[in-house]
């Protein structure tokens, strides 16, 4: 018993121990250079930071009437004009690597489209649809045969 406890104390402060391979981390220190806030009357907005990293964003907001689903307070649900907001903007920011990255967007009743050169893109197939082939001719119908009725009540 005396045994497992000093195994396990030499464990623990070795567990314990800085390990020598380990390189610290130290986060640069990142300070807001410019900053905008600008809110409208009429629910339009832009806002736009920029930091001592080079890190920027800018984005843009406007209210539009578009076409919606809305509900009543009794949750039942009507198809008509809603008010919605559309969305432009851009990011930029340099990663860790020191990799430079600029998304922007557009966000609408199209829905969120983001563009950068770093995002995947879909590969564009270019071939022909199969069409079906068109038959110039009348199907034959069957001839009509002659019908007798036969049975009680006949």
């Amino acid at each position: 018993m005396n045994k497992l406890f000093i195994i396990a104390a030499v464990l623990a402060i070795g567990a314990a121990a800085p390990s020598s391979y380990e390189k610290e981390y130290k986060a640069p220190e990142i300070t807001i250079t410019s900053q905008s806030d600008v809110r409208n009357l009429d629910g339009s907005s832009n806002w736009s930071y920029a930091g001592s990293d080079g890190t920027t964003r800018d984005e843009s907001q406007v209210q539009k009437k578009m076409q919606g689903v809305t509900y009543d307070s009794y949750g039942k649900e009507s198809y008509g004009e809603v008010l919605g907001n559309t969305n432009k903007g851009s990011s930029y920011w340099i990663s860790p690597e020191g990799q430079k990255f600029t998304l922007t967007w557009a966000a609408d009743e199209a829905g969120f489209q983001p563009k950068g050169d770093h995002l995947p893109v879909a590969p564009v197939h270019v071939y022909e649809l199969p069409v079906a082939p068109v038959h110039e001719y009348e199907l034959p119908v069957a001839p009509a045969l002659p019908y007798k009725r036969t049975g009680l009540g006949y």
